[in-house]
């Protein structure tokens, strides 16, 4: 059974096939430039340590970046998708990015994990102190809309392309 756990060297193989079925679609995240180190176990577990400290406020990063638990969704050694929980918005993720950004890798896709992988990151957002917490998705994007909405997410409005939803984090052992 899938569950998401901090990224782990154990799923490197799959992870990297992952990112090449990315990359195939025309897409990565900011953090896949690790990409050239991941060959190697030793650059894949430098990789692992910098994803896991971008949690940590004192981790330096970019301007504009805030602090942002990242964990994956994984079912034994296979990399299925990932979640990024940030910490606190700029004015650029209130208007675009949001507070959680979530992908299934494209071969796992249409088999309910990212409507899992949200549930089960809802709880962490929370104990970060989020509540509720924003997630945008494209306007044209029908299968991201039903994952948020499926999850409790209400739609406050539409910014240029990018539908904003509110989902709650907190849900009470009555509610689930």
């Amino acid at each position: 059974m899938p569950r998401l756990v901090r990224p782990t060297v154990h799923v490197r193989l799959s992870f990297v096939a992952a990112m090449a079925e990315f990359t195939a679609e025309g897409r990565g995240a900011p953090y896949d430039d690790g990409g050239r180190t991941w060959a190697t176990e030793d650059g894949f577990a430098h990789f692992v340590e910098d994803l896991r400290g971008k949690a940590r406020e004192d981790t330096p990063r970019p301007e504009g970046h805030v602090p942002s638990t990242i964990l994956w969704w994984v079912e034994d050694s296979e990399y299925l998708g990932r979640i990024a929980i940030r910490h606190r918005l700029t004015r650029w993720l209130l208007e675009v990015g949001g507070h959680l950004g979530y992908d299934v890798r494209p071969s796992a896709r249409r088999r309910g994990h990212a409507t899992a992988m949200l549930k089960e990151a809802l709880p962490i957002a929370h104990a970060v102190g989020i509540d509720p917490a924003l997630i945008t998705c494209d306007e044209d994007n029908v299968g991201s809309r039903r994952v948020i909405e499926a999850n409790g997410g209400v739609l406050a409005d539409q910014l240029n392309d990018k539908l904003r939803f509110w989902v709650p984090t907190f849900i009470s052992c009555a509610e689930r």
